[in-house]
């Protein structure tokens, strides 16, 4: 491999955010982090200085992506519902109505068919166990593996929902501003 074939891939797993600048390294360690933790250790793992991940923390603050904890250190976490809005938007942005109509029905009718072929109204209320007993078709690994399946498919959908509301609302406005 040359030289430039190396500078050209991602860069080492130990190093992942070593080219990019402190604000991408700040941001990415948020992404990574999933408890509250102290800008002393956001800056260590962003190799960088304390103060200056203050700084990149306290605007992430104000736009959302991170949430503030006070006390002493004060410590950020990642807003996961701030990623969630965006996700939305994007959906959003990038397909019409029908689209998003068309995975909403497509959802529902997965989620539907998980319903009926578990006899019950959501994952949670499936024991896993039992179901994998008393089928001669699924084990315990199916069963588990529909489970998540069908509860990312109830996430899914109400996504693509939000989305389709969020187009239609902006389009009603349109169509009457």
């Amino acid at each position: 491999m040359s030289e430039t074939d190396a500078a050209d891939g991602p860069p080492p797993f130990e190093e992942p955010f070593s080219s990019d600048d402190v604000e991408q390294r700040i941001y990415g360690t948020i992404l990574q982090t999933r408890e509250p933790t102290t800008a002393s250790a956001i800056a260590d793992s962003a190799d960088c200085d304390p103060k200056t991940a203050r700084k990149y923390l306290g605007w992430f603050d104000d736009l959302g992506i991170v949430t503030r904890h006070d006390g002493h250190p004060a410590t950020y976490e990642r807003n996961d519902a701030y990623f969630e809005w965006r996700r939305i938007n994007q959906l959003a942005a990038d397909h019409s109505v029908e689209d998003l109509q068309d995975r909403v029905r497509e959802l529902t009718t997965r989620i539907t068919e998980y319903e009926e072929a578990y006899d019950a109204a959501s994952p949670a209320a499936v024991d896993a166990v039992a179901a994998a007993e008393g089928s001669d078709e699924r084990t315990i690994d199916d069963v588990y593996g529909d489970l998540g399946d069908w509860a990312t498919a109830r996430e899914e959908r109400d996504r693509y929902e939000r989305a389709r509301q969020q187009r239609t609302d902006g389009e009603r406005d349109q169509a009457s501003g």
